[in-house]
């Protein structure tokens, strides 16, 4: 693309020869940086980019955008031709968008936001959508998919540059709508700047992500998630949530509510847990407008899969879709990492669920009770190089709540794994635990007890990694895969998934 015309998506000043160049890549990082490249300097949490500058130059750069009062710092030669912008985070994000074709444009692209479940509602939605044959890609905290195709990605909302190239994948793979994770931070740090959102999702809103490099206080981690839909054209919001309405002050189409609130467009009543077979749910009757439109079966547990389900239901009729077209893929649909079945049968369960802090261990832990299960195995552990708060909060409700305690590692970095379960076992004992737990800090060991201990009637709860396949040691991430753990110790007792 001619430098002139990709430079046009922004606001800036230029200086220095090369404005009719051809550019054959937009790069934010210096090592990718050649002859024919437009190297955008951006300033991090931990990074500038502008003292790379030279180091793209000496690689054969010489288009360069920098941020208004960072030229010093660059220090590039004459020949260099350099642009600046007031951010040049968001100037990459309008580069790429141009540099890619806006394929938004080409798209249906729903963005998900929200404290708890983005995740759940992105896989949920594409379900629906692929099963009726809406080919839909899901970008988010697993990565990117569509079709047969996957893509590893490093951040919830990955940069704005690899966020617009997976979608000028997608569309020119024939897909017809995306859903995608929409993190506070990528808004803070314009990664979906440009982006054209069909739909804008609201679920909940709590305090997270406050401190260090993210949030300095809740009330801006708020003003970003709201911030996120002055770019979405209509919108979907949970009603039972207090901050839904303020969130949507801003979206200029329609907006659809769900939830438990009488004024929810999309609700359900009598919800109850289901069992039967290698099947484990939830069923529910669905109610559009106050009017009956179905009893649905869904293969995820929980008062909180219904609300996701009634999110996916609403942003399908934005799209068209009735719910007796989309509801019986319900009772197929999977989320890695969250709730999810690895193995069910009549004499025992086991479960992969990204429970990682207390709240959401006890959450998992009550929806399973709902389906009497004669025992409860958790097991778990708790990141290293981290405050011992969390450590202290995992054993100590695991002691009340649990029938078994399996305390194992969980990305413990360059502590000692046997220390960190020993600090847990410590809150455990203390809260009542005493001959109801045990430690192995090697975790394909701890899985291989669980399931080779597991009785009738038995639910092992394998809780913290969710869907991620690594485990973090010692400065490196390592292979690890929890779910072919569980199959390897199954197989172990005679049991194929």
């Amino acid at each position: 693309m001619n430098l002139r015309e990709l430079l046009a998506a922004v606001d800036v000043s230029t200086s220095g020869p090369g404005l009719d160049a051809e550019i054959k890549d937009v790069v934010y990082d210096s090592r990718k940086a050649a002859a024919g490249t437009l190297f955008v300097c951006m300033t991090g949490a931990e990074t500038d980019g502008h003292k790379y500058a030279r180091s793209a130059y000496d690689n054969g750069c010489r288009a360069f955008v920098v941020q208004a009062g960072s030229e010093t710092v660059a220090n590039l030669p004459s020949d260099a031709l350099v642009a600046v912008a007031e951010n040049t985070r968001h100037a990459l994000a309008l580069l790429s968008d141009k540099f890619f074709g806006h394929p938004s444009g080409d798209l249906k692209v729903i963005g998900i936001t929200g404290t708890k479940g983005k995740t759940s509602i992105t896989y949920i939605v594409q379900a629906l959508l692929d099963s009726v044959g809406c080919k839909t890609g899901l970008i988010g905290t697993a990565g990117a998919q569509w079709g047969t195709r996957k893509v590893e990605t490093v951040n919830t909302t990955p940069e704005s540059y690899e966020t617009q190239k997976l979608l000028r994948a997608m569309a020119d793979d024939g897909v017809e709508a995306v859903v995608m994770e929409v993190s506070s931070l990528g808004v803070k740090w314009h990664r979906v700047d440009g982006i054209e959102f069909f739909c804008g999702v609201f679920t909940n809103i709590s305090p997270d992500h406050i401190g260090g490099h993210e949030h300095k206080t809740y009330e801006e981690y708020y003003s970003f998630k709201k911030a996120f839909f002055s770019l979405c054209h209509q919108a979907v919001a949970c009603a039972d949530d207090p901050a839904s309405e303020d969130m949507l002050s801003a979206v200029p189409g329609r907006k659809i509510f769900y939830g438990e609130a009488e004024t929810a467009e999309f609700r359900a009543e009598h919800e109850e847990p289901v069992r039967y077979d290698e099947f484990l749910g939830v069923r529910f009757d669905l109610l559009v407008q106050g009017s009956p439109r179905g009893t649905y079966e869904m293969s995820l547990p929980g008062d909180f899969s219904v609300e996701n389900a009634l999110a996916a239901f609403a942003i399908g009729s934005l799209l068209g879709y009735e719910p007796e077209q989309l509801g019986p893929a319900l009772k197929t649909v999977r989320v890695p990492g969250r709730s999810q079945i690895v193995y069910m049968s009549d004499e025992f369960g086991i479960i992969i669920d990204y429970a990682h802090n207390g709240m959401s261990l006890q959450s998992i832990v009550s929806t399973m009770r709902a389906y009497g299960p004669k025992r409860i195995i958790t097991l778990f552990g708790a990141v290293g190089e981290r405050a011992q708060l969390r450590r202290e909060e995992l054993g100590t409700l695991s002691a009340r709540i649990a029938d078994f305690t399996v305390i194992t590692e969980d990305d413990p970095g360059r502590e000692d794994p046997a220390k960190i379960c020993a600090e847990i076992a410590a809150f455990c004992e203390k809260a009542g635990g005493h001959g109801k737990y045990i430690t192995i800090p090697d975790r394909e060991e701890a899985v291989a007890y669980a399931v080779r201990h597991l009785e009738p009637g038995d639910m092992l709860l394998c809780c913290g990694k969710g869907h991620e396949k690594y485990m973090k040691r010692n400065g490196r991430k390592e292979p690890f895969d929890e779910e072919a753990c569980i199959r390897k110790a199954l197989a172990e007792r005679g049991i194929t998934v």
